[in-house]
């Protein structure tokens, strides 16, 4: 039989010695399995559970709330944020007004790069959206979620290496299984109608789409920052503000300000 999942997280209020060995054996003796264990905050634990029946976990949870040093935080069907949660020992943030936008800093590319790997491991349309300033990171992660996900990635528009403007792909890259990755910023600035016309074709595919600078990728076009499923922020630290006068600065001095992007 398939083991159910269930996300466990409590609150110390007291951390006396033997307390983690007491709630472990309270799990074993209910025929519940500890999947996964990690601290996922200051005082806060995590457990990915696994049992035969919800019944257990009525009978766990029921327990537990007779026991004073501890408070149930979360007991529930297990989240994606919960699953990285208790994998990296901390919560991914996310925005107290917009849900689907994820906040990381540099520090955190680790995760970052799982939690998108996760995103694209996930079947059918999925329009992500990527923030951040100059070289904090952004490329690179997309790419390495990628290689973590088993996906092929394809820059339809990029300043990786150089400037990259796609206006079609060959037969065997149209393919629902990759990632494709435009850089909004050049799209918007450097692109002809056959650009656009082929990002309009893999819009429209049922495929993990990634635009770097999405609030300028949605000045030319028809799409809306509404339609993407995730917005992710990347900074350099938590106190960096994400904006793109240098951008604008450096084109009235006439730069190449695109070279300043990513790698």
């Amino acid at each position: 039989m398939e083991l159910i999942e269930w996300y466990f997280e409590y609150e110390i209020h007291k951390n006396r010695p033997g307390l983690l060995g007491d709630i472990a054996s309270l799990i074993g003796m209910l025929g519940i399995n500890i999947l996964t264990i990690n601290g996922v905050d200051t005082m806060r634990r995590g457990m990915l559970l696994g049992c035969d029946n919800d019944d257990q976990i009525t009978r766990f949870e029921s327990i537990l709330n007779t026991m004073d040093n501890i408070t149930i935080i979360k007991l529930r069907k297990p989240t994606l944020r919960d699953r990285l949660a208790v994998r990296h020992g901390t919560y991914i943030q996310r925005d107290v007004d917009d849900k689907k936008t994820f906040r990381f800093v540099r520090d955190d590319l680790g995760m970052l790069v799982d939690f998108m790997a996760e995103l694209f491991k996930m079947p059918g349309h999925k329009l992500i959206g990527i923030r951040g300033m100059p070289r904090v990171g952004k490329t690179e992660s997309v790419v390495a979620a990628s290689v973590c996900a088993n996906k092929r990635w394809l820059f339809v528009s990029s300043t990786l290496i150089k400037q990259t403007l796609r206006s079609q792909l060959i037969e065997d890259e149209y393919n629902s299984d990759n990632v494709f990755i435009i850089d909004g910023i050049l799209s918007h600035r450097r692109a002809n109608e056959q650009h656009w016309q082929l990002v309009r074709e893999i819009m429209a595919m049922s495929s993990v789409k990634v635009v770097e600078h999405p609030d300028v990728f949605v000045q030319q076009t028809e799409y809306s920052l509404e339609d993407f499923d995730y917005i992710i922020e990347l900074r350099n630290d938590e106190n960096e503000e994400i904006k793109y006068e240098l951008v604008d600065q450096m084109d009235k001095n006439g730069h190449n300000s695109f070279s300043m992007f990513d790698f």
